[in-house]
């Protein structure tokens, strides 16, 4: 995990005045070097400024970036956040191809990749990653982001100047790019949020390069190419064969994340799908003499205050105790307290850089803080649920009649608290539908598919472009700006390919959520754990932490100076502040339910206020 950031114009001669330009440089790295606390480099060449924050896991001593290489009089630079995963035989391809090495990291690997055989040797790569290369001699900048879209790049072009970041803020730091917001902001933050259109920056001019492309930047302007999509084709593959392939899949994605020259560690829920990752983890460990580390995480409180319901059945320490007895890991139990919990509101948003998944996004963020004091890597069980079937939407015969976002279809419950005509102003019902119906159109189809699997696959592809990259957005930002690299095996590429083509009746075997997925697991993990019901990330249930967010809440809307006033009644915030929240009716998701819709606005009005934005309409 590390941060890149950089500009690049080709009509600018930059070492026309080299100290400002590189001061630029210095403060758009210096805005995310939460991403890479162990060193900083800059690169400024005749029309491009590189910058780069690292978090030093692969190679320590001679990793270090950006990283320039001279071919044949042709100069090369690159700048590179994230994890190759198959890089001994990307090395073993790049030595036939009559290229030497000089380090051992994969940064190397992706460079000399590029020179020997152009921007299409990103195919080759599995990994998580965001680079930069720039080709000096033949002017030309290319942007590259993983398939699955785990690290993040944004940009925005700015006349005739390109500029890019891991992260918004660092596109702030460079002078160029302001925090304006229009009205298509606006809707992603009230009619979609926390969830974002793929592509898209909120803020306007900014938007972010979509997993699985790659953005060529020359004299003629900014080209997108796509090196991955999904493809829909006929599954062969017996019950028995489909189970051997997916658990070799799993298991290798898995063994090959663990990769690393410090220290790893893993998230251990008591879920079906980190326990198979620590399971795996854990064996190959053993198997060296040595012992697996891991954390859980839950509530200060939520012993007294939990309440079952259709979203979350049970509690999860019992089943992490059955998962660190069978596996013998180390284990340290993390709880968060209700006042941390409305605190890190704020800093989730600076993480972030825009409203986000509030408390279930806020309680990561401290628990990776907390696990970051002593390791720099994490394996988690991330995006298991998007890909196997795992969510209650996959199995609900109203959503399948219901054409909207299975995880937040109902626009009414946005309204609670917002002005009549601010919403009517903004359209959010055909904004959001207009969203929902773009993606339902993208999505590969496979001829001869039955209705009902028709449906299934595209509700499949609204997961994984939409509702995984949130999810996946959470887990980069939160962890990346404690220092921390989380790795999410469970989206290796290799398995969402393979898995798209599984029929439903084979992932969900007779009825049983993520049947296939729990067949990997035979074995390793404890039968309870393997067969128990989903239950997602916890949240709180002590209702003194509404109590704290609702009073914060009033006395935003009390001042006549809070941006949030304009777009909210304050009659109707009165009104549901007072009223009995119901916990098992989310509005997004599984998790945000009437105190999380408190707490959003909280964050949007912090929001404003942090960023000095500038809003157009």
């Amino acid at each position: 995990m590390c941060g890149i950031a950089g500009y690049c114009n080709y009509n600018m001669e930059y070492q026309n005045n080299k100290e400002h330009w590189s001061d630029l440089l210095t403060s758009m790295a210096r805005s995310i070097a939460h991403r890479g606390p162990d060193e900083e480099g800059i690169y400024l060449g005749t029309h491009t400024g590189l910058a780069h924050r690292r978090l030093s896991i692969i190679d320590l001593l001679s990793g270090s970036q950006p990283m320039k290489r001279t071919v044949n009089d042709h100069t090369y630079v690159i700048v590179y956040n994230g994890e190759c995963y198959n890089m001994e035989e990307l090395r073993q391809v790049i030595r036939e191809a009559g290229y030497d090495f000089t380090t051992t990291s994969d940064t190397e690997i992706l460079l000399l990749g590029h020179i020997a055989f152009g921007p299409e040797f990103v195919k080759k790569v599995n990994g998580i990653f965001a680079y930069a290369i720039v080709e000096e001699d033949a002017q030309e900048l290319y942007l590259f982001r993983d398939a699955c879209g785990v690290k993040p790049l944004f940009y925005s072009l700015v006349g005739e100047t390109l500029v890019f970041g891991s992260e918004i803020k660092a596109l702030f730091k460079s002078g160029l790019v302001h925090p304006i917001l229009k009205k298509e902001g606006l809707n992603e933050i009230f009619s979609i949020g926390p969830g974002k259109t793929y592509g898209h920056g909120v803020f306007d001019g900014i938007n972010e390069v979509l997993p699985g492309h790659y953005l060529k930047f020359d004299r003629k302007g900014l080209s997108d190419y796509t090196f991955h999509r999904l493809v829909s084709r006929p599954h062969t593959e017996s019950y028995k064969e489909t189970i051997e392939h997916t658990t070799e899949l799993v298991h290798d994605a898995i063994s090959r994340q663990m990769v690393s020259d410090v220290p790893i560690c893993t998230f251990l829920s008591g879920g079906i799908d980190s326990s198979i990752v620590t399971a795996v983890c854990a064996k190959k460990l053993r198997e060296n003499e040595q012992q697996l580390t891991t954390f859980s995480f839950d509530f200060r409180g939520n012993d007294k205050y939990f309440k079952s319901n259709a979203f979350q059945p049970s509690r999860d320490r019992p089943y992490v105790d059955l998962c660190v007895d069978a596996m013998k890991t180390k284990h340290f139990y993390l709880e968060c307290e209700n006042s941390i919990l409305a605190d890190y509101l704020y800093d989730a948003v600076d993480a972030r850089d825009l409203p986000c998944m509030v408390d279930v996004e806020s309680s990561l963020l401290y628990f990776c803080r907390e696990v970051s004091k002593q390791y720099k890597v994490t394996l988690t069980g991330e995006c298991a649920d998007e890909i196997f079937g795992g969510y209650p939407w996959f199995h609900d015969s109203v959503v399948f009649q219901t054409h909207r976002f299975p995880w937040s279809h109902d626009i009414e419950a946005r309204k609670v608290m917002l002005d009549d005509h601010f919403t009517e102003f903004l359209g959010m019902e055909d904004y959001a539908e207009n969203a929902y119906h773009k993606s339902i159109a993208e999505t590969p189809r496979l001829e001869g598919e039955s209705k009902e699997e028709a449906r299934r696959r595209e509700i499949s592809y609204l997961n994984i472009k939409w509702f995984m990259q949130t999810l996946l957005d959470r887990m980069d930002r939160t962890s990346s700006f404690s220092g921390l690299e989380a790795r999410v095996p469970l989206a290796d590429i290799k398995i969402l390919d393979y898995i798209w083509n599984v029929p439903w009746q084979m992932k969900c075997k007779d009825g049983l959520v993520k049947s296939l997925l729990r067949e990997t697991g035979h074995g390793l993990v404890p039968n309870e754990v393997l067969y128990r019901k989903k239950s997602p990330y916890p949240k709180t249930y002590d209702p003194t932490y509404e109590t704290k967010i609702s009073t914060r809440l009033l006395d935003v809307i009390a001042s006549s100076h809070a941006p949030i006033n304009q777009f909210i009644d304050k009659d109707k915030v009165v009104n549901f502040i007072k009223s009995p929240k119901d916990y098992g009716k989310p509005w997004y998701g599984q998790l945000m339910a009437g105190p999380q819709m408190i707490a959003y606005l909280l964050q949007i009005n912090y929001w404003l206020e942090k960023y000095k934005i500038d809003i157009q309409l």
